[in-house]
């Protein structure tokens, strides 16, 4: 059973060093000793139901599980590690919420037109907004994704940079783009680019545009004042 549920023993002693617990394995049981036994117990068997669900928790999120159910002593793990956005091309892996304030952020651009996501970098604000952009394409909800990203940092302003525009704004956007070819193949964020489906630009060549029926997303937004 433990190692349905967390795919390897590195995970195990972790979450006995994190809680203070011990795990010992009986054929198909899991004991628990500690003063966190109860939650660990909790923590268990409901990583057990989303591995038996087909819904396993990647061993590197069991840490972010717990901390889930600490803050939340009642929350189903189902309800945050279930919402699958969308499908890697690349592994098959679902792509979803992995903490509870990423199921917040989540749903609250499912509910909102506006959303501002704020946070440390590295917190998935950008990934699954990305995310969420692609799964309303491909529920034809809008009619293409506007991604855009201030490109003026260090002092530089793109007018002075050496090359074409493609060429200059390229090191600016290419988080955006990391996080597309991880939702679509290459062949077909290609023909995105190619149909005006999915446009990437600078929030510089944005000014006075139109934007109906897209879903629009502006990385790095702090970047925008002075």
């Amino acid at each position: 059973m433990l190692q349905a549920v967390m795919g390897e023993d590195g995970a195990a002693t972790a979450l006995e060093r994190e809680t203070d617990t011990r795990l010992h394995v009986r054929g198909n049981e899991v004991m628990v000793d500690g003063p966190q036994a109860e939650l660990v117990a909790r923590l268990l068997r409901q990583l057990y139901s989303l591995a038996r669900a087909g819904n396993p928790v990647e061993a590197s999120d069991v840490g972010r599980a717990l901390e889930v159910l600490r803050h939340d002593a009642d929350v189903e793990l189902r309800e945050v590690f279930e919402d699958v956005l969308l499908v890697r091309p690349s592994d098959g892996r679902g792509i979803m919420p992995r903490s509870l304030n990423q199921k917040r952020y989540v749903g609250s651009m499912r509910r909102h037109t506006l959303t501002f996501g704020v946070g440390p970098a590295g917190t998935g604000k950008t990934y699954l907004a990305v995310a969420m952009a692609a799964r309303a394409l491909v529920d034809k909800q809008v009619r293409r994704i506007v991604l855009s990203r201030p490109a003026i940092e260090a002092g530089e302003r793109l007018g002075f940079l050496p090359g074409t525009l493609e060429e200059k704004i390229s090191p600016y956007l290419r988080p955006l783009y990391d996080a597309l070819y991880e939702m679509f193949p290459p062949d077909r964020v290609l023909r995105m680019l190619e149909q005006s489906v999915l446009e990437i630009a600078p929030l510089a060549y944005m000014r006075g545009r139109t934007l109906n029926d897209a879903f629009v997303i502006l990385d790095e937004a702090q970047n925008t004042t002075r």
